[in-house]
């Protein structure tokens, strides 16, 4: 499904359904330097059990035109302006690492267009380190290669794979090798910059923060600060999975959100 926004072309994945402005609508926003494609799984149940979905490609990823969005705070904006042009009043937002931030942002700035907010692999503010900015300003490999071998936890890496014969960080890295050169960089310069405090003391919806025990970018006990920031936030721990828990185990990642944001669209 494409839509028109400021003036580009934003991508979004429907889930294999027609969007019907009549169902209640989940809004799901990937991390730096990915796309749509890493909700292949959770966007489709959601489709397909009574929600409208819009995975969306954020400005300058995956097939969305426009250049990368410069700050997380703008990113955030850009979410209402998307729901303006799909005529959607509210939504349930899902965001990951970065689409975390952004979805944090939404939520504790234009709680009126929010109806429920899940983050994965998140924390109030994601510093990220010299040793990856440094590369990819450069548009250096070397800083998917890090960004890979920091997000999958100890089974990804091992090679476990619900189909034979296929390797979860090599899917993931592909990912990001198709992101267009500066993008990774603007994405980190975004993440790096954003303190969410305000944004999250401010949250009035149900919310619900999914934790990977393992996960080496946005640790534990930064998820366990994150949903204490959130007014009566819920959080859930995954033991044994990193940072890019809605690959390493995809179906623990739909349960957790499903048993969450289906009771609230009804």
């Amino acid at each position: 499904m494409e839509l028109q926004v400021d003036g580009a072309t934003v991508f979004c994945a429907t889930g294999g359904q027609d969007f019907d402005t009549a169902l209640p609508t989940t809004l799901f926003i990937h991390g730096a330097s990915f796309d749509r494609t890493v909700w292949k799984l959770q966007s489709r149940y959601f489709a397909w059990h009574g929600s409208n979905v819009l995975a969306v490609d954020l400005p300058g990823h995956g097939r969305s035109g426009g250049a990368p969005l410069q700050s997380i705070e703008a990113m955030a904006d850009w979410l209402t302006h998307v729901l303006d042009a799909a005529g959607v009043e509210r939504a349930a937002l899902v965001g990951h690492s970065m689409g975390g931030q952004v979805s944090l942002d939404c939520a504790g700035r234009h709680g009126a267009r929010v109806r429920a907010l899940a983050i994965l692999g998140g924390a109030l503010a994601i510093p990220v380190s010299a040793a990856l900015m440094d590369p990819a300003a450069a548009d250096d490999h070397v800083a998917f290669d890090l960004l890979n071998v920091w997000g999958y936890g100890r089974r990804a890496q091992l090679g476990v794979h619900r189909m034979p014969g296929l390797w979860m960080m090599r899917g993931g890295l592909r990912v990001m090798e198709r992101a267009a050169k500066g993008v990774l960089y603007s994405d980190l310069a975004a993440t790096n910059a954003y303190d969410g405090s305000t944004a999250a003391a401010a949250i009035k919806c149900p919310t619900l923060v999914v934790i990977g025990a393992k996960d080496l970018m946005t640790p534990a006990r930064a998820g366990r600060a994150l949903a204490a920031a959130i007014p009566g936030a819920a959080h859930v721990i995954f033991p044994g999975l990193g940072h890019i828990m809605l690959e390493e185990d995809p179906d623990a990642t739909l349960d957790a959100l499903r048993d969450f944001l289906v009771p609230l669209q009804s």
